[in-house]
């Protein structure tokens, strides 16, 4: 069989070639080794809530409580022994010390005092809340009134409230069913808490936004974040009635982050800003102030949770707080100076 002679078309483009040569825009960016790498750290304020939100068990609560109670018998017995030997030696000094020991104790008592009483004003707003939720599931409208007369006893003495409670005495007996007796005093007696609530917490995001942008010490972010937390909780417990003090605010503030901690709300910083200012408004700041929205951002979650802790009934879907609109009021002026 003979062969016969074999064409070529070179300028047929079906034809095998090399491949093309790989262009330099088609490459991959190189990664900035200056950034943090996706998961590879968190931001100040999810440290804060992480850290005091984490339960503590049983052992180490009675490990600290003995420490705290020899520690204050080694104490109180030091000073007493050293107020003794001072009477013997020196009687004027000795019934000075002795003087300055008992004004401290008193001055211990009437704190211990006022700590219990607001532990006290906090179980009681629990209180309201749990017999509010009951009276809904319910549907009792005897029970529901009677958490109005908790609530007018609550606020009962403070002037910012007295419209809204006259106004509540009025037209609650107007309502034939709990649903209608708990939104009459959502939109007379508790929408203006609600409304000076958003702005603690719009307050408390700007601070946490701007000291993590322009402050570039260690660890101050997350110590800011934590100290403005604790006060914005302690500011929302108060307007909501919940005056809390030291030990109060603490144990409240556990409580708000042990939420946070439980719904997995602390990590969600970046979703909440991205609709709010826009991808592309994100993708052109720097790299410590996006941090800085993202724990603004934290803070007001934080102080979305504190209000729904505090606020003596539970939020109807009319009243709940937008977590959005907290972000965008507190943030958007910064964004706004900024450019």
């Amino acid at each position: 069989m003979s062969k016969g002679p074999v064409l070529f078309d070179l300028d047929d483009d079906r034809s095998p070639g090399p491949d093309p040569a790989p262009s330099v825009a088609d490459a991959p960016p190189v990664p900035d080794l200056t950034e943090p790498l996706p998961g590879a750290g968190r931001s100040a304020m999810e440290t804060a809530v992480r850290a005091a939100g984490r339960p503590t068990s049983r052992l180490a609560r009675w490990f600290w409580g003995l420490a705290a109670a020899i520690l204050g018998f080694v104490i109180s017995v030091a000073a007493w022994q050293f107020a003794a030997s001072l009477v013997a030696s020196v009687p004027i000094l000795g019934w000075i010390a002795t003087a300055l020991l008992v004004a401290f104790v008193l001055v211990a008592l009437v704190m211990g005092i006022r700590e219990m009483a607001a532990f006290g004003r906090l179980t009681r707003v629990d209180h309201i809340k749990r017999d509010a939720d009951a009276a809904l599931a319910d549907a009792d409208l005897e029970a529901a009134r009677a958490v109005i007369r908790q609530l007018d006893s609550l606020y009962k003495g403070r002037e910012d409230t007295r419209w809204g409670r006259e106004r509540l005495a009025e037209r609650v007996g107007d309502q034939f069913d709990a649903v209608a007796v708990f939104a009459l005093a959502e939109d007379t007696l508790l929408a203006p808490l609600d409304v000076a609530a958003a702005r603690e917490v719009e307050a408390a995001a700007r601070q946490v936004a701007t000291v993590t942008a322009l402050v570039p010490l260690a660890l101050a972010d997350v110590a800011t974040a934590f100290a403005s937390s604790l006060r914005m909780i302690r500011r929302v417990a108060e307007i909501y009635g919940g005056r809390s003090g030291f030990f109060g605010g603490w144990r409240l503030t556990r409580a708000v982050f042990s939420h946070l901690v439980a719904t997995g709300a602390v990590a969600a910083g970046e979703d909440l800003l991205e609709p709010v200012l826009g991808g592309s408004v994100l993708s052109k700041l720097s790299r410590r102030f996006g941090e800085g929205l993202v724990n603004g951002a934290l803070s007001a979650r934080v102080g979305v949770a504190a209000m729904e802790v505090c606020r003596p009934l539970p939020f109807s879907p009319r009243h709940k707080p937008s977590v959005r609109r907290i972000i965008k009021n507190a943030l958007s002026g910064l964004l706004g100076r900024r450019s």
